[in-house]
């Protein structure tokens, strides 16, 4: 039976056959076509065909915006993120993106060699997705490894609370690659480069 995902997604392939799955999550109030150019950025023939995944999230009122209808992956209640999240979203945005993921393994796509990947609002279900599956601190995902990146300047996420996120991943064991950069709230090219030099170094 043909996969059905409630997520409109996007797929490209570097070429036939794809041995590994690279899914791309966007930020807040973008879309599934937003990170396509830095995928097309990459070159991942190395370690042979590869398989760009890029779903779109519901669009649905945001609080932190008025109440303003965009795509989310989850609604923003209020400046302070730590004590006030939308768990329901949350909850239901990390099932649509395992579906995404499970069917990935069910088309002969190795767990090893899918990377859940995102940008802002992307990067906090990448996490909650591939750090969390199949249950918190399992054998099965204890040496999953992640690289975080984020603007010295960035005006929206602070970098004290991505320096906190990768703390708190160091002080459960997991491998985290870190990198800042003299940015904002975006990507630069000396992030792509390290972004493809560790993505061959994972799927190799």
């Amino acid at each position: 039976m043909p996969f059905s995902s409630p997520l409109q997604v996007i797929e490209a392939q570097t070429g036939d056959n794809p041995t590994a799955t690279v899914l791309i999550l966007h930020g807040l109030g973008a879309d599934g076509r937003d990170f396509l150019p830095v995928a097309e950025q990459l070159d991942l023939s190395s370690v042979g065909p590869v398989r760009f995944l890029f779903p779109s999230a519901p669009s649905m009122p945001v609080t932190l915006n008025g109440g303003y209808v965009m795509p989310a992956w989850y609604d923003i209640l209020g400046t302070d993120l730590v004590r006030r999240e939308d768990e329901g979203g949350l909850r239901a945005a990390r099932t649509a993106i395992e579906a995404i993921v499970a069917n990935e393994i069910n088309r002969g796509i190795s767990a090893r060699r899918i990377v859940v990947a995102g940008f802002s609002q992307g990067c906090a279900m990448a996490l909650m997705t591939g750090l969390l599956e199949p249950q918190p601190c399992s054998d099965a995902n204890a040496d999953v490894p992640s690289f975080m990146a984020h603007g010295t300047r960035d005006g929206v996420v602070p970098i004290a609370r991505a320096e906190a996120s990768r703390d708190a991943l160091l002080a459960l064991g997991y491998p985290v690659q870190w990198q800042p950069y003299a940015m904002e709230h975006s990507v630069c090219p000396q992030e792509i480069t390290d972004l493809q030099a560790w993505l061959l170094r994972v799927l190799a």
